[in-house]
């Protein structure tokens, strides 16, 4: 275990130092303040899509961030032997593929809290211009309106943040399996390409609707057995989206003049989705590092393929 946190506090390390890092976060940070000085026109709306656009926006960075972590913290490693010289001391690959990914999904955490302080910030200060209050107000109803709106749409983007870190964690996972073949060339676009499939999983099941569910009932069996098997192997990252409630909707939270609505959603519910999403994230990063396992396994310690 000790050698395990090693490694996981030298990729840790090695990941946030790297220039590309600091410079996509400067980036991010610069594009959602000055999203934050913008209308949206979406009359009364302007927050929730702020919100919205801003975890996109997370969610793209701290990607592309954690993609080249995992390129340069096992693949670069490899081919420039300094795999070798690790795998020379008392320490099995399993434990250097774990560590190695620790590592980097920390520095993913580390990157979405930092960009989500600022969307947090952000979406504070804006709140009474885009409903339309008096920040300076010393009406008291009016300062506790901005007070509960405030309190509401920060419930809403916290849990969305930590969707959003284990949607990454999910795909670092990938990463970090094909990783161990092939440099960031191939990395980068196949990841991106599992993540656009992954996003069209939820098209594969009629979930809702008793039309699809008849027109489901109509699939041959192959049919069936192609789209579970796709399904089982791409992540199901609709799994990762409660934008619906977290974001879109009201919060129910107590003491407040939403907890009166009743098409709020309670705030238990939507931490209650997050556990279950986590879960999933878990099985799914098994079953990633257990592919990526097998083929560290095969990999030649002095580079030379891929």
């Amino acid at each position: 275990m000790y050698r395990t946190f090693v490694i996981v506090r030298h990729t840790f390390l090695e990941s946030i130092v790297q220039p590309i890092y600091a410079l996509l976060l400067a980036v991010g940070a610069a594009i959602l303040l000055i999203f934050a000085a913008l209308p949206f026109f979406t009359l009364g709306f302007d927050t929730v899509m702020f919100e919205a656009v801003g975890l996109d926006l997370i969610l793209l960075f701290v990607l592309i961030a954690t993609l080249f972590a995992t390129s340069k913290s096992i693949y670069e490693e490899i081919e420039d032997r300094t795999m070798l010289t690790l795998m020379s001391k008392p320490v099995r690959k399993w434990e250097v593929l774990l560590g190695k990914y620790l590592g980097i999904v920390l520095a993913a955490a580390l990157a979405v809290g930092a960009l989500g302080f600022v969307i947090a910030l952000a979406t504070w200060w804006r709140v009474p211009g885009d409903y339309l209050y008096n920040a300076a107000s010393l009406d008291d109803n009016e300062r506790r309106a901005i007070f509960e709106y405030r309190y509401m749409h920060i419930s809403g983007v916290i849990p969305s943040l930590v969707l959003v870190w284990l949607q990454i964690s999910v795909l670092a996972a990938i990463s970090v399996a094909i990783s161990t073949r092939v440099s960031l060339v191939v990395n980068l676009p196949v990841v991106i390409i599992l993540y656009i499939a992954g996003n069209l999983t939820r098209f594969l099941f009629p979930i809702f609707g008793s039309d699809g569910e008849a027109l489901w009932g109509q699939r041959s069996l192959p049919t069936k057995l192609l789209a579970y098997v796709i399904g089982v192997l791409l992540p199901f990252l609709e799994t990762f989206d409660l934008r619906q409630k977290a974001i879109y909707s009201q919060i129910a939270l107590s003491g407040t003049q939403f907890a009166a609505n009743v098409n709020a959603v309670p705030l238990i519910d939507i931490w209650r989705y997050v556990g279950i999403a986590a879960l999933y994230a878990i099985a799914y990063v098994v079953f990633a590092l257990s592919i990526g396992m097998l083929l560290f396994q095969g990999r030649e310690m002095g580079g030379g393929e891929g």
